[in-house]
């Protein structure tokens, strides 16, 4: 009895040797899943790029769109006397193929470009020695555009761009006088 299982095995396994159909297919396919998912996490890190430089350009436009709207010297500060300034920013950050998935939020102030260049709140003061004794200048008014965008990866299962930063958060500074 043994002998008849053991002559079975064996030619069953000098048939399946012999026969070698579909193995290159079979191992293709292994090789492709291993080589999937790097493909599928450079894609995915890569529209995470895309979205941050769009969501920088978002925040530049809000603050142009403002600049322009709002950049009459009698309309400052903009952000209490000019009443199209909400709608500039809105306007400006929906602007780009993010679009309404793009929130905004904006401050407003006097500020001074202190020794090492750098922006320094100064509130209602009319110079800048305080922050630069080298510097007379009188301080700017400046906006702030904080755009924010809620970042969800395509390939969630497999991909490292789950692990970065949601929502990217991406700020514009310029003057407006």
């Amino acid at each position: 009895m043994m002998q008849i299982v053991w002559d079975r095995l064996v030619g069953f396994y000098g048939r399946y040797h012999v026969d070698q159909k579909g193995a290159a297919a079979a191992e293709f396919a292994l090789v492709l899943i291993l080589l999937a998912i790097p493909i599928l996490n450079v894609v995915d890190v890569g529209i995470y790029v895309y979205q941050r430089m769009e969501l920088d350009n978002a925040a530049q436009m809000a603050a142009q769109q403002v600049r322009s709207t709002c950049n009459i010297p009698t309309l400052l500060p903009a952000k209490t006397n000019c009443t199209g300034f909400s709608t500039a920013v809105t306007a400006g950050a929906q602007s780009t193929p993010l679009g309404n998935a793009v929130s905004v939020t904006s401050v407003e102030g006097n500020y001074c470009v202190d020794s090492s260049g750098a922006l320094v709140s100064v509130g209602a003061a009319k110079n800048c020695s305080t922050v630069n004794p080298t510097s007379g200048d009188v301080p700017g008014d400046y906006i702030q555009i904080t755009a924010s965008y809620n970042y969800a990866p395509f390939f969630s299962a497999v991909s490292l761009a789950s692990i970065l930063t949601s929502p990217i958060t991406r700020t514009a500074w310029m003057r407006l006088n």
